[in-house]
């Protein structure tokens, strides 16, 4: 089963590459920007066809390695 982990930075906390895409943006001419966080996503095959076990698994590795959970949030999407 496919399972992605959507990671991003939670909101008050500053974003320096976003910030630095943003403005390379801006010189290029996309004066339309407002802001640009930038995030990861990590795409899991697991061996598993429960979909609500696929997602408890995924919770589990977000929580212990994937995520900062200090400083990211993260979305499971089956």
């Amino acid at each position: 089963m496919k399972v992605v982990v959507n990671i991003k930075l939670k909101e008050g906390v500053l974003d320096p590459q976003g910030k630095a895409v943003s403005h390379a943006l801006s010189s290029l001419g996309f004066s339309n920007i407002e802001g640009v966080r930038i995030g990861k996503q990590i795409v899991l095959e697991l061996d598993e066809s429960d979909e609500k076990k696929a997602k408890e698994q995924a919770s589990k590795m977000a929580e212990e390695l994937l995520a900062n959970t200090v400083i990211e949030d993260y979305e499971i999407v089956i």
